[in-house]
């Protein structure tokens, strides 16, 4: 019975890309940078001592980022210690740093078109664009209108938007629109009727993605937002290892905001949840209900969007070694014929400047019961895609 469990670890990159520079990030390393945190004493709050992730690192991690950078990292192994396993590092040849383009290259992909990305300005998008979106879809305007944090604009804004009714219009690092409103005081299909306008909008301009957020609470510091994010991307300009294993006559499961990433083209169905931890426990459901020919696509976004840009250094080891304590339990309901992917969209290194993605090759690791061990190299995020078509036999 051949299955595919394919898991992005939403940032987690091993820094060596050689194009890192281009972008300002030439010594970035989201792995190698928390480990020597993690043994300097620099990350203690809620976790303590040297980064610990054994289970991971007994695939290969340590062995990638070695490969990948050609540093050690501290409390990490050279070499991976366990059997059936193959890892590498990849390197992307898209342009760009974004989630995106990594997850469609990651799918075999690659992105030969430039996203459009907005500046920072303030405000960052045009005037004539807001004004379009104003009237078509009747609000009484927007707020923020720059780059911005996606919880620290609520703490700045949440107020005035419950007392306006002006929507939270703001981007980031990726090509995004992103848009917050309350679920109650604005309302969540109002919400979404408003970002499908944007979407109508701005995706002439490849802008790739606009993100509904939808938000609680009644005052700063108690806005949070909630589970109920979607987002109305551009489909994928070509046929995605999504759209093969469709065509093939298997299923697609998207876990998290996997669906979204790829506009829902070759997706079969969609599993969301509060956090990373009710992803996991997606993931582990589908060990048990998953057919033969099935792919199950997992995304793991608070690597990225709760420790990476926010630099929180400690969050982002606690959260590495959460996800290391429970990877046994996935492992452990593989059954003859699966095969375990983890893997990485790019980097976002809480060590580093700003608050952007990072340019950063990513570690793949790879193990199923009776899975040939090989050292994969520096490859190709497309291999990744080619990976999974090899296992599921795919023409």
């Amino acid at each position: 019975m051949a299955r595919v469990f394919l898991c992005v670890l939403d940032s987690v990159g091993c820094g060596g890309a050689p194009d890192a520079g281009r972008y300002g990030d030439e010594g970035s390393n989201t792995l190698l940078n928390i480990a020597k945190a993690c043994a300097e004493g620099r990350a203690e709050e809620g976790r303590s001592g040297p980064l610990t992730l054994p289970n991971l690192d007994a695939l290969g991690l340590g062995a990638a980022i070695l490969l990948s950078c050609g540093q050690q990292a501290p409390g990490l192994a050279a070499a991976a210690s366990a059997p059936d396993v193959r890892w590498g590092a990849a390197q992307e040849s898209s342009a760009g740093k974004d989630t995106q383009s990594g997850h469609w290259e990651l799918a075999g992909v690659p992105v030969t078109r430039d996203w459009h990305y907005f500046p920072g300005t303030v405000p960052a998008f045009p005037a004539n664009l807001i004004g379009d979106l104003i009237t078509r879809s009747g609000i009484p305007g927007t707020l923020a209108n720059c780059h911005a944090s996606g919880t620290e604009v609520l703490d700045q804004h949440g107020l005035e938007h419950i007392a306006t009714g002006k929507p939270i219009v703001y981007t980031s690092a990726d090509s995004v629109v992103q848009i917050a409103a309350h679920e109650t005081h604005f309302g969540m299909e109002r919400l979404l009727d408003l970002c499908r306008i944007a979407a109508d909008i701005f995706h002439p301009l490849n802008v790739g993605r606009i993100i509904a957020r939808p938000f609680l609470g009644e005052m700063p510091g108690s806005f949070v937002r909630t589970a109920n994010r979607k987002d109305f991307a551009i489909a994928p300009p070509a046929t995605t290892i999504c759209d093969r294993v469709v065509s093939a006559g298997g299923a697609v499961h998207a876990v998290g905001k996997i669906g979204d990433i790829f506009a829902y083209k070759g997706i079969t169905d969609v599993s969301k949840g509060i956090d990373d931890m009710a992803l996991f426990d997606h993931v582990l459901g589908w060990c048990d209900r998953a057919a033969q020919g099935d792919l199950v696509f997992t995304n793991f976004i608070e690597f990225d969007s709760l420790w990476g840009h926010r630099r929180n250094v400690a969050g982002y080891a606690r959260a590495l070694e959460t996800f290391d304590a429970r990877l046994p339990e996935l492992t452990a309901r593989l059954r003859e014929g699966d095969l375990l992917i983890i893997t990485a969209d790019h980097g976002n290194d809480p060590t580093w400047t700003g608050t952007d993605h990072t340019r950063e090759r990513v570690p793949v690791l790879a193990t199923g019961p009776g899975v040939a061990p090989a050292e994969l190299g520096i490859c190709a995020f497309t291999d990744v895609a080619a990976m999974v078509a090899s296992h599921l036999a795919l023409v």
